[in-house]
């Protein structure tokens, strides 16, 4: 029972924290307005830049890696039960894609999937932006590049040698990016910018 409790508390703490809309917060701060109004209609880093600038853009996208390398760092040191981690990262990356705190309309959830995986393995933020920029550069469709980079997320990290939690993080937050970024699956792109729609007529 009280392994139970340990997971709803931490679980909670993961899904508070990814509930926090920092790109809506920012952009409304900077410029008066809904960061979800224009461009992709999500709350990213990316729909920050475009609508608020490049250093927005950059606090907005430390503050969401952030919000998912916190409260996983906390469940690595302090939960009783290995299984309460990737938990814990999954529901962070949820928090950050349906937030309570934003009508549950929020970002895409790379960024804090990325946060999770940073406090089990630094070099994992890396690995997986360079494979998200290959598929991009292949496929030409950031949504589906991001769509098989999170299915890809475990496989990866097991492809360079590392073994255990960690996995089981790059799983949990993988498949919950991959899941968001359906979503766009069929969205079309003008250039490999993220998220700008083909204009037609």
């Amino acid at each position: 029972m009280q392994i139970i409790l340990y997971a709803i508390g931490f679980g909670l703490l993961g899904y508070l924290s990814g509930s926090l809309p920092f790109a809506i917060w920012i952009t409304r701060l900077v410029k008066g307005v809904d960061v979800r109004d224009s461009g992709s209609g999500h709350a990213t880093t990316t729909n920050t830049i475009r609508q608020a600038g490049i250093l927005p853009g950059a606090a907005v996208f430390i503050l969401d890696v952030a919000k998912g390398f916190a409260p996983t760092w906390l469940a690595l040191h302090y939960a009783p039960a290995a299984w309460i981690v990737p938990l814990t990262a999954a529901l962070a990356v949820v928090g950050h894609c349906w937030p309570i705190f934003a009508g549950f309309r929020g970002g895409m959830g790379l960024a804090t999937a990325n946060g999770g995986m940073l406090a089990a393995f630094p070099f994992a933020i890396f690995i997986t932006y360079a494979m998200l920029g290959l598929l991009t550069l292949i496929l030409r469709h950031s949504a589906r590049a991001s769509v098989i980079t999170g299915i890809l997320f475990a496989p990866l990290l097991w492809l360079v040698g590392q073994r255990g939690l960690v996995l089981w993080i790059a799983a949990a937050v993988g498949l919950v990016v991959a899941f968001r970024f359906l979503i766009d699956w069929n969205r079309k792109y003008r250039e490999l910018w993220l998220d700008r729609e083909k204009k037609t007529g």
